[in-house]
């Protein structure tokens, strides 16, 4: 079960990949990774097939990277977190937040399995932009109804 520290603890990391970033501009991955390089993040896009998102250089998979990450967000598929997941471990990234907003999202019950398995910190589920101080309405209305439907990540 994610605690509100292990969100916390991801949202403090500095360089980020965001796996299964869209080539769509117009995209919810690709406002979240623009909203995250605003708020002063490193964020290293992964895409199997882009060359460059939003003017940065990309990536088929974390190994590819060239400077190491510290945490991975996926946004990928729920039919390919496993991959993703086991790629960041051979990747060396300890830290990891499956991306869910409605429905199963990326969140895979198998992936968190791994995740745990593998001494790999998870945050399973949510949205970034409901964490973000100062984030629009929408995100907060997100968050408090996550809260009075008790699936706000607790403080323990």
């Amino acid at each position: 079960m994610t605690t509100i520290h292990d969100v916390e603890d991801f949202l403090a990391l500095h360089r980020i990949a965001m796996v299964g970033v869209s080539r769509n501009p117009k995209d919810f991955s690709r406002l979240l990774f623009r909203e995250m390089c605003e708020r002063g993040y490193d964020m290293v896009p992964i895409n199997l097939v882009a060359e460059e998102i939003d003017g940065r250089e990309c990536f088929q998979c974390l190994q590819a990277v060239k400077e190491p990450v510290q945490g991975a967000l996926v946004m990928t598929p729920f039919s390919e977190t496993i991959r993703v997941v086991q790629d960041c471990a051979a990747a060396g990234v300890r830290n990891v937040w499956i991306y869910r907003a409605g429905g199963k999202g990326a969140v895979s019950p198998e992936a968190i399995a791994f995740c745990k398995e593998n001494g790999i910190r998870v945050v399973d589920g949510h949205c970034p932009f409901m964490f973000f101080p100062e984030t629009k309405f929408v995100h907060r209305v997100h968050g408090l109804l996550q809260k009075i439907t008790r699936r706000y990540p607790a403080a323990a």
